[in-house]
């Protein structure tokens, strides 16, 4: 019986999750030092302008690996 080639554990969902978990974490992290200072929501704004280009540098380091 022939094996079938193994699958890449990189999928549109993995990478999706890994966008989805660095962005709602640096919002979380920024949100903690804003509330720290005294403005959460002005922290939350910052976790989420920092966290997009964090998380895409994420998948593509992971993606990137992989080749």
């Amino acid at each position: 019986m022939a094996s079938s080639p193994p699958r890449s554990p990189n999928t549109l969902a993995s990478a999706s999750g890994l966008l989805f978990g660095t962005t709602g974490a640096s919002m979380g992290t920024g949100a903690l030092v804003g509330w720290a200072v005294g403005s959460w929501g002005l922290g939350l704004l910052v976790g989420a302008i920092v966290g997009i280009p964090l998380s895409i540098l994420v998948v593509y380091r992971v993606y990137g690996a992989s080749r």
